[in-house]
């Protein structure tokens, strides 16, 4: 998919600077213009991709929360049932 939209941007910038272009004789700015373009789309997806990738994170970090959280609530379960069966052990005083 990153290739495919990196390509994507690339070409519509090569078109966009192709429609503007003033001059067709002019390669050098057609050209300089092209790489500006595809400078900023490259920018563009990679901030993209890098907010896709911060909210997986984010994601994964909330079920990992999640997961850890239930067991916490499980072993104080645990720990809660243990604590009254030694209470019961114990001879009162």
């Amino acid at each position: 998919m990153k290739a495919s939209l990196l390509f994507l941007l690339a070409c519509t910038a090569v078109l966009a600077v192709g429609a503007r272009a003033d001059k067709p004789e002019e390669p050098k700015a057609l050209v300089q213009k092209v790489q500006e373009l595809a400078q900023k789309a490259t920018a563009m997806a990679k901030d993209a991709f890098s907010r896709v990738r911060e909210s997986e994170a984010v994601q994964q970090a909330r079920q990992w929360l999640s997961d850890s959280a239930e067991l916490a609530k499980q072993r104080l379960v645990w720990l809660k049932e243990q604590l009254a069966e030694l209470w019961k052990k114990t001879p009162a005083a």
